[in-house]
């Protein structure tokens, strides 16, 4: 099956995790993707966190899927020659590096249009340019205190908290491809490419414009009625943390369930909306509630919210998280067990629908990472191992024209 980014060739000057997780999707798509990685070393998560000596550690296995590895020394001139008979022949460069460093590798916006004017050059940043804090140092933590998720997650008796989903890093990685994307249907129409930036602060204020929102809901009205400080605590100037709430103004909150004191996740989210009052009281036994106005509805609910958990908790009490989500998904009520990443990596439909797929590496042997999140009707992406480093070197030059005498003279000086 034809891919649709067949075709497209992607120099992948990135490392670490936002710059990896946006070439791997690519890759998935069907997109040529060239990791360029320093001799000897290459990117650093190949040996960050290892679990087995000698072999790539799986932070990089997992974010370098369906990726080809040329290792090349652009320090020196004869990899400099490489580098510009790629990008010749390249639609896209990705990079992550700090500001300036391609610039004074000798690679400025302005010299690599001159080598290819249809070339997208697409960056990751820790800040948009003319940002105060643009020569900042920028990782997934800081990113999510400087987007504004840190302050507004958590409890509202605790420090701000960071999430553990990647915000910063793998959120901007998907926002810098649809970035690439978008460029490639531009020059489609236009014969040119762009530069397109993402940072990594705006990628999680992004993702937080519910707080936005908030912040100037309570700049107006002074109170956030779906927060749990509502209606008896008190609100100061800023949105604060709302614990387990739900965001988007429908009561909830993360629910002990059967085991909870030995199991620290026996836990399900249950959501209270509006619309589904009448089938949650039917399915907690309390048809009472149902016309009762001190239940009926959500102004007369929320003083009293906590109560109302505290009774759900209660019929809970007997019911593992699995039990009592199959009971009242039949009721149609948001809920969801608390899983935990050992419950999602066995979970036969995950591994059914691509999201966790087994991988075999040539030194890791079996692994599990995550496929595509984006399902297709016509097409289902086939997530390949990461590469050993360099793995891909002569394979790359030749198809640049080099022959194997020119390729034993490059290995010769070290230029790869």
């Amino acid at each position: 099956m034809t891919k649709p980014l067949e075709g497209i060739k992607i120099i992948d000057f990135t490392h670490v995790q936002a710059g990896p997780a946006c070439t791997q999707l690519l890759a998935w798509f069907g997109a040529d993707v060239i990791k360029v990685e320093r001799p000897g070393s290459g990117d650093v998560t190949r040996n960050q966190l290892r679990d087995i000596p000698d072999a790539d550690a799986l932070y990089f296995t997992m974010l370098n899927s369906n990726k080809k590895s040329l290792t090349l020394d652009t320090k020196k001139p004869e990899g400099k020659e490489v580098l510009e008979k790629l990008i010749r022949e390249s639609d896209v460069l990705v990079e992550n590096f700090g500001p300036g460093a391609l610039d004074r590798m000798g690679f400025s916006w302005e010299r690599l249009n001159e080598l290819n004017p249809k070339m997208i050059v697409a960056s990751v940043k820790g800040f948009s340019d003319g940002h105060h804090y643009d020569d900042l140092k920028v990782y997934e933590n800081v990113a999510q205190c400087a987007g504004g998720a840190a302050s507004t997650t958590g409890f509202w008796d605790g420090p701000p908290t960071i999430s553990a989903a990647a915000l910063g890093d793998s959120n901007t990685g998907m926002h810098l491809a649809i970035g690439i994307l978008t460029a490639l249907i531009g020059r489609g129409k236009t014969g040119k490419g762009q530069k397109v930036a993402v940072s990594m602060q705006d990628s999680v204020l992004n993702l937080c414009r519910v707080k936005l929102r908030d912040q100037q809901r309570l700049e107006r009205v002074g109170y956030l009625e779906e927060y749990p400080q509502y209606p008896h605590g008190e609100f100061s100037d800023v949105v604060p943390r709302g614990g387990n709430a739900g965001g988007g103004g429908q009561p909830g909150w993360v629910l002990k369930c059967k085991g909870w004191e030995t199991d620290p996740n026996a836990y399900i989210y249950f959501t209270i909306q509006g619309h589904a009052w009448e089938p949650i009281c039917k399915a907690l036994g309390k048809p009472e509630w149902i016309d009762d106005p001190a239940y009926k509805t959500a102004e007369a609910r929320q003083p009293h919210i906590f109560e109302i958990f505290g009774t759900i908790e209660g019929w809970l009490a007997d019911k593992t998280k699995f039990e009592a989500v199959d009971i009242l998904r039949k009721f149609d009520i948001p809920c969801a067990p608390v899983l935990t990443m050992k419950e999602l990596a066995n979970d036969p439909s995950l591994r059914a629908s691509g999201t966790i797929v087994e991988v075999q590496h040539k030194k890791r042997g079996s692994y599990l990472t995550v496929g595509s999140p984006i399902k297709f009707s016509d097409m289902k992406p086939e997530v390949t191992a990461s590469p050993l480093l360099g793995e891909h070197t002569d394979e790359v030059l030749t198809s640049l024209g080099y022959s194997r005498q020119d390729i034993f003279n490059l290995h010769e000086i070290k230029a790869v």
